[in-house]
Parts: structure tokens; C-alpha cells; sequence
């Protein structure tokens, strides 16, 4: 079994806009537990006061999977480990293992630690044997180990030496520069381990876009113990990314990570972590982003409606992903097929889905864009089926922006629709003209539809299409809605941007009465 060790609460940290609390720290410690991480590196105790109450709180917790590992260096170059502030706070932090972290290249020893070979030696082996002597498992992580031993092979390999004669559990590799080739890992690691008998590990960074083929090559030649973080988080471009190293070793290599029946929460994992860490998830991560198996090129969804091996290298749902099918300008018939299957829409013929499709391709060409607005793509199917009836029609509307002495700026709009042969004329002011619109038909519809007012607009978004025709340019209109069942997106586009609004809101009321909640409508 591979052995994952985790440092997103530390390494994962040092990425730009990454600033975890202690609670939130805790929380994915929590998640990657139950999810059966062997490592979690839970920071540095020595270097701030949030890591080190982090680790006071995780000496309370009961873990089910994961063993917690503090990190931090050897000692200082002019001191023993015993009188050094940092070994004295890893020891403090009370966790069973301890990572440390040692200079393996002749550059950082020289340059940087500014000290001797033979002294550099010299405190690794003291530090790992010091800490082994007070009941800690310590796992050595040799920094810079790839660029070390491309300059002197030979001392890089002291250094290892001299962590195994101070009791290293494991010795991990470091790529920590991220400049490395797939096939340098490969023969450095395979000399490593006809030179030493220990057991290796490996940790990559992200620089040269190679982090998780390095992790994996190096796997392949025979480490045990891989290190990286959830969605590749890290300092500069990251470090290698767990969610794309252990579904590669599950599913491809046949090599076990995880407890049985884990893997499928891996996407739960990875968005978690990104919301925790207040950060957009990348959907375009491998395995575990939305895009990852979301397929829009009509002959990839004509060929994926007969298999769906055609175009995806696993079954999404192994790691609790789900296939997509985006509708938009690329689009074939297929698409718009697999899109009402998808919302229970009985076709009566596939002509139908040729005549959506059509529509489509006609209003992107206008600025329209439905990959992000699949509510309005529903509704074009809707008002095709033969027994659909609208909520209600469009007589026409009105918005005015005014200033006023004394009161300053507001906005008020007028909408008259047709319900049930029924006018209804209203009127509503808003902090703007897309919400005094939204309040007015609201209020319009909803002595007729009271579902209306659990529909609240959540999110809306405005692009400018062609900026160099200034405010004629053509504008589209992105707006979310969402109820206590399901959020979904319309989309509305035209160079009047009231005008786009209006379309949205449309779609955005009318998807909400008609598939969110037909039974307010009887249909």
C-alpha cells in the first residue's frame, strides 16, 4: 500500500491567497481523516502561534486513519539539537511522527546553511536521533535532493546515510525547485536505492508542470511514501497534486491508497477544501473538476451516447464526479438529445432537439451563451412541447433610473403580463432597474404562482462582448436563482442591457414555475 502523505495544512499554505484559521485547518484535518489519508502534516509548530494551537487541539482529537506529523528542520548549524528552540517544538507539539527537513544539496550547505559538509551531516544525524530518543517516528524529507545530486551525487547521498543512522523512518526525496524531468526522477531515484536500503518517499513541486508525472515515476521506481496536497495547492505553482496521484495509482496502476469505498469522495474532498480555503475550485482539474468529464463537441456526445468509453479514460463516478453534457454553439444533435434526457423531457421526435439546437447556434451567434445557463436551455424544449403553457405572457414593461433632491438616486419599474386572462399591471422600485424589474414581475405573479417568493436572484453577471463599440456593444446577462431545492442559471444577451435582463428573468421565473415547481402551475 502506497503510503499518502498530506501537507496541505502546511506546505499547501504557503500558496498566495491561502490563509487557513485553526478551525479551519482542523476541519480539513477531519475530512482527510475520514477520508483515510496514512499522513496528515498538520505545519510548523516552531513558526506561529496558529500551528502550534493547532496541534495542541489535534492531541485532544481521536483519529481514525491518519497519523499527525509536525514538521520542522534540523537544528542549527552551531548548536545541539537538545538546546535548539525548533527540535524543542516539534517535541512540544506532542505528535507521533515528526517530519524534518535537511539540506542535501552542496549549493544550500555552502550558500545557504553557510556552514560545513561534515557539519551539515552532523546535525541531521543529531536531530533524527535526538527526537527518535524521545518517542518520536521521524521521517526525513531531503530538500532539494534532485538538484543536489545532480551537482555532487556522491554527498547527496551522505546525507541520506546520515538520516538512516538517526533512526529516519522513511527518507523522502524532495523536488522542492520543480524543475526536474519525469525521466531524471526516474534514474535518480533507481541509483538512490542501489546505493541505500531504506525506504524512500517523494516530494514534488509543481514548477516545470511535472509535479505528479515526477511523483508517479518515482513511485513506479519503488518509493513507498508519496507527498503532495489537495488540488495541487502550494508555494510559487504548487506542489503535486493528491487528487490527481491517487486516483492514477488507484485506477491505473492497481496500488492501493485509500481504505475501501474512499475514492468516490474525493470530489466532495477537493471542492471542500477549496471553499474552505476561499478559493474558486479549478473545474478543470483532472478527476475531480466539473469540466473533467463534461464533453461539448457534438461527435464526442454522438460518439458517447453509443459508449461512453468513447471520450472518458474512467467512470467519473469512482471518484464522486458525474459525466456532463454542455450544450452550446459546437453542439450536435446529440447534445440537445442527452440535455433532455438529462431533465426528464420527452422528445416527440428528434427533430424537436434539431430545432433547439438551431436556436442555439442562432442566438450565441448573437452573444447568447448557454453553457453556463442550462434553465434556458430547458425552457426552449418546453415551449415545443404540445400541452406546454406559459405562466404567463409579456405585455410589455417600463424601467426608470431618477435622482432627486433630497433622496438621491432610485430606480422604479412598471410590468404588465398576462396571467390566466388575467392583466396584471404592477409596479416596484429597487435599488437598480434589473431589480425594480424583478420586484415588479414578482409582484405580478405572485398572487397566481405564490412559489415565486421562494425564488431568490443569487447571483448576477454582466459581460461586455465587444468593449471597442463602448456602450453599444452587446451585452450578456448571466443570472443564478436558487430556492430551498436547487439553484439553477439563465442567460439573456442584446445591446440594451435591460433588455437582456429581462430575458433572463423571464427564463430565470418561468424555468422555476415550470420545472422547479409544476405542481404551482398545474402543468
Amino acid at each position: 500500500m502506497i503510503q499518502i502523505y498530506d501537507t496541505t495544512l502546511r506546505d499547501g499554505t504557503q500558496r498566495k491567497d491561502i490563509s487557513l484559521s485553526v478551525s479551519d485547518k482542523m476541519n480539513i484535518a477531519r475530512r482527510l481523516d475520514d477520508l483515510g489519508i496514512a499522513f496528515i502534516e498538520g505545519g510548523w509548530p516552531g513558526s506561529n502561534p496558529k500551528d502550534v494551537e493547532f496541534f495542541q487541539r489535534a492531541a485532544k482529537t481521536t483519529w481514525k486513519n491518519a497519523k499527525i506529523a509536525a514538521f520542522g528542520s534540523t537544528c542549527a548549524a552551531n548548536k545541539q539539537p537538545d538546546e535548539d528552540a525548533n527540535i524543542r517544538a516539534l517535541l512540544e507539539a506532542e505528535t507521533p511522527y515528526c517530519t524534518v527537513v535537511g539540506k542535501t544539496s552542496v549549493l544550500h550547505v555552502t550558500d545557504v546553511l553557510r556552514t560545513s559538509l561534515d557539519n551539515n551531516l552532523r546535525i541531521i544525524e543529531q536531530s533524527i536521533a535526538y527526537l527518535t530518543s524521545q518517542g518520536r517516528s521521524v521521517i526525513y524529507d531531503a530538500e532539494h535532493f534532485f538538484d543536489g545530486f545532480k551537482l555532487d551525487p556522491a554527498y547527496s547521498i551522505e546525507t541520506l546515510k546520515a538520516a538512516q543512522r538517526g533512526g529516519a523512518e522513511t527518507l523522502v526525496l524532495c523536488e522542492t525547485n520543480g524543475g526536474s524531468m519525469p525521466w531524471e526522477v526516474s534514474e535518480i531515484v533507481r541509483q538512490v536505492k542501489e546505493k541505500l536500503d531504506a525506504p524512500l518517499g517523494i516530494h514534488a513541486h509543481n514548477d516545470s508542470e511535472c509535479a505528479v508525472a515526477n511523483s508517479i515515476s518515482a513511485l513506479r521506481e519503488g518509493c513507498i511514501q508519496v507527498q503532495g496536497t489537495i488540488n495541487g495547492y502550494g508555494e510559487r505553482c504548487g506542489n503535486a497534486n493528491l487528487c490527481s496521484i491517487i486516483p492514477n495509482l488507484e485506477l491505473k496502476m492497481g496500488l492501493k491508497t485509500l481504505p475501501d469505498g474512499q475514492l468516490k469522495n474525493l470530489f466532495d474532498l477537493s471542492h471542500y477544501v477549496a471553499e474552505v480555503a476561499n478559493l474558486s475550485p479549478d473545474e478543470h482539474l483532472a478527476y475531480v473538476g466539473r469540466a473533467a468529464f463534461a464533453h461539448k463537441g457534438g461527435i464526442h456526445v454522438a460518439a458517447m451516447r453509443r459508449t461512453t468509453r468513447s471520450y472518458q479514460h474512467v467512470d467519473p463516478e469512482l471518484v464522486g464526479n458525474r459525466m456532463e453534457v454542455i450544450v452550446s454553439e459546437l453542439s450536435g444533435k446529440g447534445n440537445l438529445v442527452s440535455k433532455a434526457e438529462e431533465y426528464g423531457i420527452t422528445l416527440e421526435n428528434e427533430s424537436q432537439a434539431v430545432e433547439v439546437l438551431q436556436t442555439v447556434k442562432q442566438l450565441e451567434a448573437k452573444g447568447f451563451s448557454f453553457e453556463a445557463a442550462e434553465a434556458s436551455v430547458v425552457m426552449l424544449f418546453k415551449r415545443l412541447e404540445k400541452n406546454y403553457k406559459a405562466p404567463f405572457e409579456l405585455i410589455d414593461f417600463a424601467a426608470e433610473v431618477e435622482h432627486r433632491r433630497g433622496r438621491g438616486i432610485f430606480s422604479e419599474a412598471t410590468v404588465k403580463v398576462m396571467v390566466d386572462d388575467q392583466v396584471m399591471h404592477t409596479a416596484a422600485e429597487g435599488n437598480g432597474p434589473v431589480n425594480a424589474l424583478d420586484l415588479a414581475l414578482r409582484k405580478a405573479l405572485v398572487t397566481h404562482y405564490p412559489a415565486v417568493d421562494s425564488f431568490h436572484l443569487s447571483d448576477y453577471k454582466v459581460r461586455i462582448l465587444d468593449g471597442k463599440n463602448g456602450t453599444s456593444a452587446t451585452t450578456r446577462v448571466l443570472i443564478e436563482t436558487k430556492n430551498e431545492i436547487k439553484t439553477w442559471n439563465t442567460v439573456g444577451a442584446g445591446t440594451n442591457i435591460i433588455e437582456a435582463s429581462w430575458q433572463a428573468l423571464v427564463d430565470s421565473i418561468e424555468y422555476g414555475l415550470a420545472v422547479v415547481h409544476p405542481a404551482s402551475q398545474g402543468v
